[in-house]
C-alpha cells in the first residue's frame, strides 16, 4: 500500500543537511526535507512543521488541523487494514531513530 502519513519535524540531521527526523504516531522516522524547504529558509525553521511523508520524503507541508484529521483517518483505517496499523506502529520501517 502506498500512502502518505503526516509527521511533525522534531530534529535535524547534523550530518545530512537535507534530512530531518519526523515524529509519526510516537515513532521517529528519518525524512528528506529537500522538497518542502523554501529557498533561503533556515533549516531550523523546519522544526515543528507538519509534513506529509511518503517513502521517506516530506512531500508537502500541512497545517496542524490537516495533520490531525489525516492521522485520525489513518488510525480508523488501521482498525480494519492490518498493513496500515503496522505502518503507523513503525513496524517494518528501517529508518527509525
Amino acid at each position: 500500500m502506498c500512502i502518505g502519513v503526516p509527521g511533525q519535524i522534531v530534529a535535524l540531521d547534523e550530518k545530512q543537511p537535507q534530512h530531518a527526523w519526523a515524529e509519526v504516531c510516537g515513532v521517529q522516522r528519518e525524512v528528506n526535507i529537500a522538497l518542502v524547504r523554501q529557498d533561503g529558509e533556515p533549516r531550523e525553521a523546519m522544526i515543528g512543521c507538519w509534513v506529509l511523508i511518503h517513502v521517506g520524503f516530506a512531500m508537502s507541508r500541512l497545517d496542524q488541523q490537516e495533520a490531525e484529521d489525516m492521522l485520525a483517518a489513518l488510525q480508523a483505517m488501521g482498525e480494519v487494514e492490518q498493513d496500515v496499523a503496522l505502518f503507523l506502529a513503525g513496524e517494518g520501517n528501517h529508518a527509525l531513530r
